[in-house]
């Protein structure tokens, strides 16, 4: 079943994470993956959360998931948007 890594973004230097958007397409695609949302337009229905960038990823199942988050691809994405930007990441099986 497919897997979904959802990740909240607060960007806090623009310039920075431009070396992170650079890499991280790689990164997904190599593990499978692929993008559905990119930091769109967000619209909060119920509570308090106030969303930033929101980015959700789709990768074929959870160990797809887990495995772009451990890969050489993603490790350099994350080494590069260090400073760059506060995340909150989770991964959740999909049906």
């Amino acid at each position: 079943m497919p897997a979904y890594v959802i990740a909240d973004i607060k960007v806090t230097d623009t310039v920075a994470y431009e070396s992170y958007k650079a890499l991280s397409p790689n990164a997904v695609a190599v593990n499978g993956g692929r993008f559905l949302s990119r930091g769109g337009e967000t619209a909060v229905m119920e509570g308090n959360w106030q969303p930033n960038r929101v980015v959700i990823l789709e990768f074929p199942d959870m160990a797809a998931a887990r495995a772009f988050y451990d890969s050489p691809e993603y490790r350099a994405a994350r080494a590069a948007r260090a400073g760059a930007a506060d995340f909150n990441m989770i991964i959740v099986d999909g049906l």
